[in-house]
């Protein structure tokens, strides 16, 4: 009787011959691509296997609005939501703020379900509104009969099922889960208007968003998984100093069977940076941030840890250039910054993250507003908790934690929280046998 003998493989002659470069992964559903052309105009493709096509080919078009007219209308729906919800307060008849209840609700709670449903209706309401006249007032306004038809395609892919796979693919940044689909639908904002019904609209309670900047970021092969991933907290050790937030309860998840290392100043930071061998898996980052000149272009993101000495794109250029495409260097970076409101000609929040994933990061997830504390932490907890059991993507992960702050708790804030790249990734684990190798079986040299 024969006996199959289970075989783990540690040298592989042919390796380099018989396996592709990388590992495949499946198309999105729905690709939506703004190419900025010379002259200033933007040219729309639309295609993906959820997208209705018309004469078997992708749909495309040319814009009539312009890449500055975008960049203003995505800052001020970034504005938008500061203005009204984060900066919201709760006043009496005599115009006096309430004197039971926090003065800032929805900067200091997390949990909403206490908060009066017309009230955080009528707020959603606009906020919707203007993420739906964003993209369809103006990206895709106008007469143009052929726009037109883009929108209506657009519109259809997006309202038919949940839970798709959706890539915008543009150097402009919008932030697209903030964006909604129209509200023609809907009544208007009442006392008894029930916030539930607004949610669905949003593109990021839809579907998982990914913003992409251009193809094939990564020109090297993916790693073999950790039997212990390696996390770095990079932090502010100022920023919520009296424990106010659930920050520390991050870091203890961080640290939990991780190869774990922390950082507060830019020299430690800067330092593993410009080590060659420097791998980690997940690099997450809990700091104020602001906004630096960058010449002609909008304002960019930089971030501050302890020591308040700003770390740029720059500062991610100049360390990692040297190096090439086979560097270790491809964490997941969750870059939790707490930035000052977007500059009145616009901010361009992905401009550290931008660097990070041309220096080799799978992908990064940040905020685009203005981010209370609290929440802040309350989102990186859920995140990191379910990112590092490994058993889902980034993507499948930040839809699930939008889905229970916005299903569970009533709080719209994950909304504003977007992922560039990395839709796909997940952290893998190398499994292990009793013996401590990777594999399940006796071990038997090929």
């Amino acid at each position: 009787m024969s006996t199959e003998l289970r075989v783990r493989i540690v040298q592989d002659p042919s390796d380099g011959f018989t396996r592709l470069p990388d590992d495949l992964a499946e198309g999105p559903d729905i690709t939506v691509s703004l190419d900025a052309l010379a002259d200033g105009r933007i040219r729309a493709r639309l295609y993906g296997p959820a997208v209705p096509y018309q004469y078997g080919t992708e749909h495309r078009v040319d814009l009539a609005v312009r890449p500055e007219e975008i960049r203003a209308a995505a800052a001020r729906l970034c504005r938008h939501w500061k203005d009204l919800l984060i900066d919201f307060r709760a006043l009496a008849p005599d115009g006096r703020p309430l004197p039971t209840g926090p003065e800032q609700p929805y900067a200091s709670l997390v949990d909403l379900r206490s908060r009066p449903p017309g009230e955080l209706y009528g707020l959603l309401h606009e906020l919707a509104l203007a993420g739906s006249e964003l993209l369809f007032g103006t990206l895709l306004g106008g007469e143009d009969p052929r726009v037109r038809r883009f929108g209506a395609h657009l519109a259809q892919a997006l309202d038919g099922r949940e839970g798709l796979r959706v890539r915008f693919d543009s150097e402009l940044y919008v932030p697209w889960p903030m964006v909604c689909l129209p509200l023609d639908d809907l009544p208007p904002p009442g006392e008894d208007g029930d916030p539930g019904t607004l949610f669905p609209r949003f593109l990021g309670h839809r579907h998982q968003i990914e913003q992409t900047g251009g193809a094939y970021p990564w020109l090297d092969g993916r790693r073999e998984p950790p039997v212990v991933p390696s996390v770095s907290l990079n932090h502010d050790l100022r920023v919520d100093r009296r424990g106010r937030t659930r920050a520390a309860e991050v870091a203890a998840v961080l640290a939990k069977d991780t190869r774990f290392v922390e950082r507060t100043t830019r020299a430690e930071f800067v330092r593993a940076l410009a080590d060659a061998s420097l791998d980690e898996h997940l690099m997450y980052f809990w700091c104020h941030g602001h906004f630096v000149a960058n010449g002609a272009q909008p304002a960019g993101l930089a971030v501050r840890l302890t020591d308040q000495v700003p770390i740029d794109a720059q500062t991610v250029r100049d360390r990692r250039r040297r190096f090439s495409h086979d560097s270790p260097f491809q964490p997941f970076v969750v870059l939790n910054a707490c930035h000052a409101g977007i500059p009145e000609g616009g901010g361009d929040v992905a401009f550290l993250g931008r660097e990070l994933i041309r220096a080799g990061a799978r992908g990064v997830l940040g905020p685009g507003i203005e981010m209370p504390q609290a929440f802040a932490a309350e989102y990186a907890l859920e995140f990191v908790t379910r990112y590092l059991r490994g058993t889902a993507t980034a993507g499948a992960v930040a839809h699930a934690v939008t889905r229970h702050f916005t299903d569970e708790l009533g709080n719209p804030l994950g909304l504003a929280y977007a992922l560039h790249h990395g839709m796909d990734s997940r952290l893998e684990r190398a499994v292990t046998d009793t013996a401590g190798g990777t594999g399940a079986g006796q071990e038997i040299t090929v």
